[in-house]
């Protein structure tokens, strides 16, 4: 589904990526975990073709991302900035509308199809009751949710999302990653998701990948990626790793140096 081959970025004197290379197969959700300044959201934009690597390239579907045009790689790619909305003077039913964008021809649209499609993600996002508020009256998090549902009303084949959960409660965390998780198995979607809590990635996501100074230190399952001196390498604290004694998955609990 997405091939990453040999991505590397320089911006100046400074290389941001470096041989960044990867496939997600199509129905997964990876988890791109790391410490600040690793280089993950900086991957997410080159992915999603915000930015141009200096070498290799990113393929959907055996194509190159460069030989899709803005509408078309829109019908197959959704991206959510951990940014969010900005506080606009426009309602959450518009900002989410935007989404539909995509399958707009000139002087035409399928409006009962928009409309559709609009309902379905507040329904998902729990904002059917802030629909006709203004986005500028709204809390970071209740925008950020605004700006998934636009990702989903324009019903992608891949998210990628950049710290999702950003601004989010606990409840709206775990509520956001199940409108993921749900909309990857009613749809057959793949999902790449920027996480900073290891624990909600290693609950979501079906493989992680770990990043380190613009470099992929390890690519592999949750069980792999979630390891005691692995993480300590790259995060400088070790962990206690334990099972989670309903979901049977590697969790972290973090202790005093001294």
């Amino acid at each position: 589904m997405i091939e990453v081959c040999d991505i590397s970025l320089r911006i100046g004197q400074h290389e941001i990526l470096h041989d960044i290379h990867f496939c997600v197969e199509k129905g997964k959700i990876l988890g791109i975990i790391g410490p600040n300044g690793s280089g993950k959201s900086t991957l997410i934009k080159v992915i999603s073709r915000l930015l141009v690597p200096s070498s290799g390239m990113v393929t959907v579907d055996g194509r190159e991302i460069s030989a899709y045009s803005p509408k078309m790689l829109a019908r197959k790619m959704a991206v959510v900035s951990q940014e969010g909305f900005a506080p606009l003077p426009i309602t959450v039913r518009e900002a989410v509308a935007m989404g539909r964008y995509p399958y707009h021809r000139l002087f035409r649209s399928n409006v009962a199809r928009d409309a559709e499609a609009i309902q379905r993600a507040l329904m998902r996002t729990g904002l059917t009751g802030l629909a006709d508020q203004p986005l500028e009256k709204l809390s970071g998090g209740e925008r950020q949710r605004a700006a998934i549902a636009c990702a989903l009303a324009q019903e992608p084949e891949v998210l990628l999302l950049d710290e999702p959960t950003t601004y989010l409660d606990i409840g709206y965390q775990i509520g956001i990653l199940d409108v993921v998780r749900e909309w990857r198995q009613e749809t057959g979607g793949t999902a790449v998701l920027v996480l900073h809590d290891l624990n909600l990635a290693a609950q979501y996501c079906d493989c992680l990948l770990l990043m380190e100074n613009g470099k992929i230190t390890q690519y592999g399952g949750v069980e792999e990626i979630i390891e005691a001196n692995l993480l300590a390498g790259v995060y400088g604290v070790k962990p206690l790793v334990i099972t989670h004694p309903n979901l049977h998955l590697p969790q972290i609990l973090l202790e005093r140096s001294s």
